[in-house]
């Protein structure tokens, strides 16, 4: 493929709903380091209301996330102004996250409440050995966080 081709699949970004966006920031930028690259308010014409099946009266907010050097790679739906039931488990999906400070990060989200699973190992395709731990954000959304040190090992 020539560098002006287009693929014919290219990933964009992940999203998480949540019932309270800046409540959910206070993780994703606070901890994480995600930062806002754009954020909107309720849009009665929204695409996500028909493909999320987002029922009458619900209120929308939107939140569009960049990491340095990753533009736009993550997005976040709130959904106000009505209950919304927890997803049961098994969960159906998480975002993966390299991280150079797994502790720092691990304890930050206990510091906001947040459930931080038991660290286990991570075992690459390619043998390589590292740590990696899963944290449940403000609405159960599984984010993982992994560390594979330079050497490995």
């Amino acid at each position: 493929m020539s560098e002006t081709e287009k693929p014919p699949v290219r990933f964009q970004r992940a999203n998480f709903v949540v019932r309270d966006l800046d409540r959910a920031l206070t993780f994703y930028e606070g901890v994480l380091g995600f930062e806002v690259t754009y954020r909107l308010g309720h849009n009665p014409d929204s695409y996500s209301i028909p493909v999320f099946e987002i029922p009458e009266g619900a209120e929308l907010g939107f939140a569009i996330l960049s990491l340095p050097g990753q533009p736009r790679v993550m997005a976040l739906s709130e959904i106000g102004g009505i209950a919304l039931t927890d997803v049961p488990h098994p969960r159906r999906g998480a975002i993966v996250l390299e991280t150079q400070d797994p502790d720092g990060v691990m304890e930050a989200s206990r510091k906001l409440g947040l459930k931080v699973y038991e660290e286990g190992e991570l075992k690459t395709y390619d043998g390589r050995i590292g740590r990696e731990i899963g944290i449940a954000d403000f609405d159960d959304n599984l984010v993982v966080i992994y560390l594979i040190p330079e050497d490995g090992q």
